[in-house]
């Protein structure tokens, strides 16, 4: 099993977390490991989701969880989502994330910890957005 946290539950993390959910079997089929949402990081309340177990708003549950394994940082800017990535690339999780700003800003130093770490940090979602189609 693979532990996520998704760190921001706005539009793109909600949508990460729906995707995550309804697809678990096509995932597993893909993967060969169930994915398991274990945290989700946002200072907002979310009482109607199916998910309001798993709802945080501490960091340090993700950071201290050793059975997290990947982090997918939504939360867009530089603070606090630099701070919060350097910590898991340093805490030994793999990071995806969205944030065009922060890879615009961070991207080189965040790989070399990434590889430093032996973990990987994923950021082709956030290639492109200017782009007018």
């Amino acid at each position: 099993m693979v532990s996520v946290a998704i760190m921001g539950h706005g539009v793109v993390g909600s949508g990460v977390a729906e995707i995550l959910t309804t697809h678990k079997q096509k995932l597993f089929a893909s993967l060969g490991e169930e994915i398991y949402i274990k945290h989700i990081l946002d200072l907002r309340e979310f009482p109607d989701s199916p998910l309001v177990d798993r709802f945080t708003k501490d960091f340090n549950d993700i950071i201290n969880d050793r059975e997290v394994r990947v982090v997918v940082e939504v939360m867009g800017g530089l603070n606090p989502a630099y701070d919060f990535v350097k910590q898991c690339l340093k805490a030994g999780k793999s990071v995806v994330t969205s944030n065009k700003e922060l890879v615009a800003a961070h991207g080189a130093e965040l790989l070399a910890i990434a590889k430093e770490e032996n973990v990987n940090f994923l950021f082709e979602a956030s290639v492109g957005g200017g782009i007018p189609i």
